[in-house]
């Protein structure tokens, strides 16, 4: 099956169709059940269920008790009640209560609804603990009601929660242990929330750095590990092996959901070498030579939302974990230095990402240093790890993860087909031919030069010849599957994008020619119902320089603008934000945001209207122009039904009537889809030849001059056709009437002759200015008929009397 995938490429990015990434295997929907996604081999499970196939529950059913209403909630999670504070209360829009779901033994269990006092929100608890820090246990106990539902968490939540829970963890605070396991609750709640809230609460790092290290300070106080959803603390003590080096290993495993628990985390004392596990997500070797060093413990972020980098932006949503190790005895203030170098870090990641959509390009081993508020690598080397891990060795002891940049793979289509290039091809001529017609045939017409055909078919030409040879991304002929040395460099971005200056410059261009032609077929279609339909009506002052400026002038600045704002939000990656890798066309930043999208406000939304309105002109001018009999005119009673539809088809291809197929390719039919983008390609890329067929073919002039052109070759051959006798007979009689423009006028109202033919829409449309001339030297309007009263069939009359010159 042949298909031009670049063509429809572009024009399906018109109507939000393109996809950037293939499907996933048919595992996915056949293997996995109940949400389950196949990823790298196995299946990930929706947090309310688990298993090898997603098929084993892992929820509390919904319940109703004490007047509150609650839906499922997964194991270890708190869910809210569909019971919402009210109005003017400090929680509104907040649950009224929650209840956790969770596991004892092998039996899911219920806990009883816990309250949630809706005058009392996280800013109040905030300066509860800073003001009057004596009842930790009912503030610790408040903070996690109130970010149970992460979903209704906003920055400033997020601001004050962090900073609730960080002065509970602070040992000058004298917390219980009840109110600091309350507050670890808090943290993994916290880590469902918004990405772009905690963005926005970093403004003041120095909050999430706080609970940071309160959080490692924790993990030594511990004598029992604790797990949450979202972050797992595991403590432990060195075991003294004699005069070698104290180690211990600390791993967790694949899981089959993105949540942490108990089985996935494991500790073991003594352990020299890392196991590289494929089942392992990560491993972390923590290794001692200091005596003296007798306690540890790891902590282990399910996301990275609390480690906000300046420096590296990540664009794609792979889940980062973050690994915490800490000693007891070793000086937090003073990680990396020489009076740490007694401790030693060596770790494996498995990333996780989509081996489909995306090929690792580097990576690099880096620690959270807390005096900069963001990523570092001193200290930290990249290791050589056989299979898929990512190995690092770090000196130092604090919170470590890998950094990686990801290549996306993509499927840069097929060069043009037959199709498309015959298509291009008759259109890029046929537009030529009109352009050079309509500016030299313009003084044997006697009117002035078609300004907006002629500009309509200028960008219309421009546009075709850049999509014919600038599509095409040159990107697709290079070998992009290298990867980067062993160098262990801070990395800006995980997406890594390979520049192509000339293919964005092509997307501009094809951008403006696009939107150019457009606007000079709304400006056609607003003209041709102004002189059409405002019959009596002069053309405004200054008209030729407004429509020009519009036509050229407005599509710039939309061009221009877009450009500006995409490269001042990004200006290191603007370009895959502005256009496509996969050809040089408009893209999308984000194909689930369709709304934040370049293709939307630049491009659809603008011609959409300009569509919505030709349509609506179109529809006037058909129905009260072109199909309408006025039975005061004997020469509209005879007009045949395929000159009708001829003058309409005509009028429908300079209004770019034929793009709304594009509308029609977003009907979910693979076969339905397939017809219509055959037929959506077949009409758009012969539009030239349209408008050559319809706009110069069909001229009585071309006519005429093709007629004299086939004659002089005859007559050079000696081949004359026995008709020619009766074709120069009709010549002259029509050469007759014309020197008498009040007899002809006269004659053709009465009964219309054989040869007399009808004049085309180009003309119509552009020599209407000097119709009205001509209509009252023919005497079939009054000189004194005032210029603001109506005339009925006037526009057809004026198309009829303009035969007489």
């Amino acid at each position: 099956m042949v298909q031009d995938q670049s063509f429809l490429h572009v024009f399906r990015g018109f109507v939000g169709l393109l996809e950037s990434y293939p499907s996933p295997p048919n595992p996915t929907i056949e293997f996995c059940k109940n949400g389950g996604t196949w990823e790298n081999g196995r299946c990930i499970c929706t947090d309310q269920w688990k298993g090898l196939r997603c098929t084993i529950v892992n929820f509390c059913e919904k319940s109703k008790t004490d007047g509150f209403n609650f839906e499922r909630i997964a194991v270890g999670k708190y869910g809210p009640s569909k019971e919402k504070c009210e109005h003017n209360t400090a929680n509104e829009g907040y649950p009224k209560a929650t209840r956790l779901c969770k596991i004892e033994g092998y039996e899911i269990k219920l806990e009883g609804p816990e309250p949630i006092n809706c005058s009392t929100n996280l800013k109040t608890l905030e300066n509860q603990i800073l003001n009057n820090p004596e009842d930790l246990i009912n503030i610790s106990r408040d903070a996690q009601l109130l970010t149970s539902d992460a979903e209704q968490l906003k920055a400033g939540d997020i601001a004050s929660a962090t900073k609730v829970v960080a002065e509970i963890f602070n040992i000058s605070r004298n917390a219980s242990s009840k109110a600091k396991e309350t507050a670890v609750t808090t943290v993994s709640q916290l880590l469902d929330a918004k990405n772009e809230y905690f963005e926005q609460a970093a403004t003041d790092g120095n909050n999430f750095n706080t609970l940071i290290k309160e959080i490692e300070s924790y993990t030594l106080s511990l004598n029992t590990g604790i797990v949450k959803p979202n972050i797992a603390i595991q403590p432990g003590d060195f075991t003294n092996t004699g005069t070698g080096p104290s180690s211990v290993l600390f791993s967790v495993k694949k899981g089959h959901s993105n949540s942490l628990n108990d089985e996935l985390t494991s500790i073991t004392d003594g352990k020299n070498n890392l196991t590289l596990n494929q089942q392992n997500d990560l491993e972390i070797l923590l290794t001692t030579q200091n005596k003296n060093i007798t306690k540890y413990g790891f902590v282990v972020y399910q996301n990275s939302k609390f480690f906000q980098s300046k420096t590296f932006k990540s664009n794609f949503d792979f889940s980062q974990k973050i690994v915490a190790s800490k000693t007891e005895g070793t000086d937090k203030d003073k990680q990396g230095t020489e009076e740490d170098k007694n401790v030693s870090v060596t770790m494996i990641f498995s990333p996780q990402y989509s081996h489909i959509n995306v090929q690792l390009r580097s990576y690099a081993c880096v620690f959270w240093n807390l005096s900069n508020n963001d990523w570092d690598t001193h200290g930290c080397e990249k290791t050589e790890i056989k299979g898929d891990f990512l190995g690092c060795r770090c000196n130092h002891t604090t919170n470590f993860a890998v950094l990686m940049s990801f290549q996306k793979n993509y499927e840069y289509p097929e060069s043009l087909n037959i199709l498309s290039q015959v298509g291009c091809a008759l259109s890029i001529t046929g537009l030529a031919l009109t352009i050079v017609f309509q500016l030299a045939t313009r003084r044997v017409r006697k009117t002035s030069v078609t300004l907006v055909l002629v500009n309509l078919c200028a960008s219309m030409l421009i546009f075709n010849l850049l999509f014919v040879f600038g599509i095409e991304n040159t990107n697709k002929n290079l070998n992009t599957n290298t990867s980067d040395d062993n160098k262990n460099e801070i990395l800006h971005s995980d997406r890594v994008n390979i520049s192509n200056p000339q293919c964005t410059a092509i997307a501009a261009l094809l951008h403006y020619f696009l939107l150019v032609t457009f606007t000079w077929t709304g400006l056609s279609s607003a003209q041709l119902y102004y002189l059409l339909i405002w019959t009596m009506k002069p053309l405004p002052r200054h008209f030729i320089l407004f429509i020009c400026l519009i036509g050229w002038g407005v599509p710039a600045i939309v061009v221009g603008m877009t450009v500006g704002i995409i490269y001042s939000q990004n200006p290191t990656g603007w370009e895959l934000d502005y256009r496509q890798e996969e050809i040089c066309w408009l893209g999308f930043q984000d194909n689930t945001n369709f709304i934040k999208s370049t293709m939307l406000w630049s491009f659809y939304v603008p011609v959409t209207i300009i569509l919505i309105s030709n349509i609506i002109i179109f529809i006037i001018i058909t129905v009260k122009v072109l199909w309408k009999n006025n039975q005061n005119l004997t020469s509209t009673k005879k007009v045949s039904s395929m000159k009708k539809i001829l003058s309409t088809l005509s009028i429908a291809v300079v209004f770019g009537i034929t793009w709304i197929l594009a509308y029609f390719m977003l009907i979910d039919n693979k076969n339905t889809n397939l017809i219509f983008s055959y037929t959506f390609c077949l009409f758009n890329t012969t539009q030239g030849l349209q408008i050559f067929i319809f706009y110069t073919v069909k001229t009585k002039i071309f006519q005429r001059e093709a007629s004299k052109v086939l004659k002089s070759l005859s007559s050079a051959a000696g081949r004359m056709k026995p008709s020619v006798s009766q074709v120069r007979l009709r010549l002259r009689m029509y050469n007759l009437l014309r020197s008498f423009p009040a007899l002809n006028e006269r004659f053709r109202l009465l009964e219309p002759s054989d040869f007399t033919e009808e004049l085309s829409v180009s003309e119509i449309q552009f020599a209407l200015p000097t119709i009205s001339h001509s209509v009252r030297k023919a005497g079939t309007l009054p000189l004194t008929q005032p210029r603001s009263t109506p005339v009925p069939g006037l526009p057809l009359l004026r198309m009829r009397s303009v035969l007489a010159r």
